[in-house]
């Protein structure tokens, strides 16, 4: 997601500074899991839970209820789809391609839960809730991403990716919900830990797969995942697709003014709290007049490209929106001599700088990591010269100011006179 969340008044005060939602994802993302930790964020959850069940999900009820996992008291999200509860560790979004000839031998009293539906299903079912549209939206592409990771993994087009039925609702609950209620908390910001997908294997209807399972491994590529201590799977692709769409940057907690805490349990019992933590609150603003704000920091190294090709891919990147791109010279493995690419970018750019890494590149491999960096307050002014109209960058330290003259403005006039950039900044009054 790329774009900030329209104010929520009720929960968001108009007067508010910069939010953050951070969600700590220790045991994995599981849908239920998100949504009631992102309950527990409102200041009256039952009133939200009724507004759930008002979306128009057909046979599908959500019900929360206090819960404990390891001392640790939170709120537990059942989602009834046709009055059944989805079994916990039951396979109920892994898509798959399915051949309408095929006979299906299910013996179930409720026939209907066995149906399949296709990913046009899925959309027309979103489009037919009684969602805001920008919930819609956003609930449409989670879906977009799942259904391409899952086309991608079976080698077929996304038109020919069903889903079981109960399954298919039982994901739709859930992506819904936590869609809707990230729009109603309207953060400036979303982060989270690394997700943790869990090890070893799940039994699902294409047979025996490794965790994470294709389709999850697709949707979390990019992103930063630890496999954790537990055997099993915490993440299914229906999860990995919500944070791949939501999270705008990965790491430790940032500094923060916390307003309220959320804690949303499962029902599995592990050694460790089995929970998904969410905080919202403020951004913790630096003193002095200093501000701060959120980047992340892309990285890779290169040693198979001549200097004049990664000169190159380094203006294209700072053409494309880059904050800053800087290389190092490094020795990589077996002492082979390479080059370091740090690229500085803002949290919603860098998905498409990511890409145009590997396009501009031949690194196999992006690190990503979120920073929170402490920046001056600063304004660009234009003044008259004798040597025609500079830019200048004025920064404001708290005890002062200090001013610099913009580069292009300073080698236009160079280029223009056939001189120095130190003559053409002294000539437009300032010594560089």
């Amino acid at each position: 997601m790329n774009r900030p969340y329209p104010t929520d008044a009720a929960v968001r005060p108009a007067e508010s500074g910069r939010t953050v939602l951070y969600l700590d994802l220790p045991m994995g993302a599981a849908g239920d899991m998100l949504t009631a930790a992102l309950l527990e964020l409102f200041p009256d959850p039952a009133a939200m839970v009724d507004r759930l069940n008002g979306l128009g999900l057909p046979g599908v009820r959500y019900e929360a209820a206090p819960a404990e996992t390891c001392s640790v008291r939170g709120t537990h999200v059942t989602v009834r789809a046709f009055g059944a509860v989805e079994e916990a560790g039951e396979d109920h979004d892994h898509g798959h391609h399915h051949d309408h000839d095929h006979e299906h031998p299910h013996d179930h009293h409720h026939d209907h839960h066995h149906e399949h539906h296709a990913y046009a299903d899925v959309q027309a079912l979103l489009a037919s809730l009684a969602l805001p549209e920008a919930v819609r939206e956003d609930a449409q592409a989670v879906y977009a991403r799942l259904a391409a990771a899952e086309s991608a993994v079976h080698g077929v087009p996304v038109t020919d990716i069903h889903f079981h039925e109960v399954g298919t609702v039982d994901a739709v609950a859930d992506v819904a919900a936590v869609c809707w209620l990230i729009r109603a908390l309207a953060p400036d910001v979303i982060l989270a830990s690394p997700v943790t997908t869990g090890f070893g294997s799940v039994r699902c209807a294409h047979g025996i797969l490794p965790v994470p399972a294709p389709a999850t491994a697709r949707l979390l590529t990019g992103l930063p995942i630890r496999a954790g201590d537990i055997e099993g799977e915490l993440c299914t692709p229906t999860d990995a697709a919500l944070i791949a769409h939501f999270a705008q940057g990965f790491g430790p907690m940032p500094a923060l003014t916390p307003r309220a805490w959320g804690c949303g349990c499962g029902t599995k019992v592990f050694a460790k709290a089995n929970c998904v933590r969410a905080v919202y609150g403020d951004l913790y603003e630096e003193p002095a007049g200093r501000d701060s704000d959120f980047v992340t920091l892309l990285s890779c190294e290169i040693d198979d490209m001549t200097g004049e090709e990664l000169g190159f891919a380094c203006e294209r990147l700072l053409e494309a929106g880059a904050l800053d791109v800087h290389t190092a010279p490094v020795f990589m493995k077996k002492q082979r001599p390479g080059t370091a690419l740090t690229v500085l970018c803002r949290l919603a750019e860098a998905d498409a700088l990511t890409q145009r890494i590997f396009r501009l590149t031949t690194t196999l491999g992006v690190r990503r990591q979120t920073a929170e960096r402490t920046v001056l307050p600063r304004r660009l002014e234009t003044r008259e010269t004798p040597a025609g109209p500079v830019r200048e960058k004025i920064a404001d330290t708290g005890n002062g100011q200090r001013s610099k003259l913009e580069y292009e403005d300073l080698a236009r006039i160079a280029r223009a006179h056939d001189i120095s950039l130190r003559d053409a900044a002294r000539m437009a009054g300032k010594q560089s």
